[in-house]
């Protein structure tokens, strides 16, 4: 990629792009959503697609596989575990560069098995990983996976292990070049970039890459199951994670990460009507899909910020389209009454 935007630290970026393999997919495009601009009577609206990435359906993950697999890569591994829900994104797309990369695919998943695969379990059955149902999330999920890795070990493989989310300092810089990326193809000021917050890596990325700029943008996360205050723990820490191992003089303070929790309402993964509503607003003005769990919470609270007048009418705001796209086809009894 050519880097047009100037930086205070360019010898930290190609440090980034040096440390990681190359998924295709990038950039990912940007697109205006002026339908959507003008039925809120709000700023200028725009939406990164991040759905569009490489591997599996796409998403975000896609960004911080390319850190974490170049270091499984580097170290030899042949299998790879990692965990996540039973509808895991992560856990597809790491079950899908695993098998890019020749390495076997091993997924930890929380829950009980379905008597039917659907939605991302279908696509890790088609990935022939190999999967291991276990029950709530805790220290024995780590333990589970420590226990896997030394079975392996044992067979004479060498097994590398992601954690959840594949969210830990070394993956932020995969959100740090996705703001570089934008910067560069947005060419203007950007107010705000608004995106889902889940594990925190994604936020801590994009908050890491604006202070990397200089850029005055404001990043705000839609929390979907933790607290304001332990996401802004999280984002902070993973921030400052990933400027700790750059040997960059950057810091992220908890109380300048934006989180709403407000959005969260009846629970992770929970299909309510706020939900609904802005997945058919997206798909009726913009012909855009979000995923249930996610960007469609994301959107709920882009949305009712605009309402709120929380922005001002030029402002410039970039929503991040985090993917998930398979687990749309879990909710179709409740999408398809809407």
């Amino acid at each position: 990629m050519n880097v047009l935007v100037e930086s205070s630290n360019p010898q930290i970026f190609e440090r980034m792009r040096a440390q990681k393999i190359s998924f295709a997919g990038f950039p990912t495009p940007i697109q205006r959503m002026p339908r959507l601009s003008e039925l809120l009577a709000g700023p200028n609206l725009f939406i990164k697609r991040d759905d569009m990435t490489d591997l599996a359906f796409g998403g975000n993950k896609a960004r911080k596989l390319e850190f974490i697999f170049a270091d499984a890569k580097n170290k030899g591994a042949d299998v790879i575990i990692s965990t996540g829900a039973v509808q895991s994104n992560c856990a597809t797309m790491v079950a899908s560069a695993s098998r890019r990369l020749g390495m076997k695919p091993v997924l930890v998943l929380v829950g009980e098995e379905p008597d039917v695969p659907d939605g991302n379990l279908l696509l890790d059955k088609l990935l022939s990983a190999e999967i291991h149902f276990i029950d709530g999330y805790g220290p024995h999920v780590e333990g589970f996976m420590n226990h896997l890795a030394n079975e392996f070990r044992e067979k004479g493989h060498k097994p590398y292990v992601i954690p959840v989310g594949a969210s830990v300092p070394s993956t932020v810089p995969g959100y740090a070049l996705a703001m570089e990326e934008l910067v560069n193809q947005f060419r203007g000021v950007i107010d705000y970039v608004v995106c889902a917050c889940g594990t925190g890596g994604t936020q801590a990325g994009l908050v890491f890459g604006a202070k990397l700029l200089d850029a005055k943008t404001e990043v705000l996360g839609a929390s979907v199951f933790a607290s304001k205050a332990d996401a802004s723990k999280t984002v902070a820490g993973l921030g400052n994670g990933a400027a700790e191992l750059f040997g960059v003089d950057v810091s992220v303070v908890p109380g300048e990460v934006a989180v709403f929790d407000d959005y969260i309402k009846q629970g992770y993964g929970v299909l309510n009507t706020e939900v609904t509503d802005a997945l058919k607003l997206m798909a009726a003005t913009e012909g855009i899909f979000l995923d249930p769990v996610y960007t469609g919470k994301a959107m709920v609270m882009l949305i009712d910020l605009v309402k709120k007048g929380y922005f001002k009418k030029d402002d410039n705001i970039v929503f991040f389209h985090t993917g998930g796209l398979p687990e749309i086809f879990l909710y179709r009894n409740k999408l398809g009454k809407a």
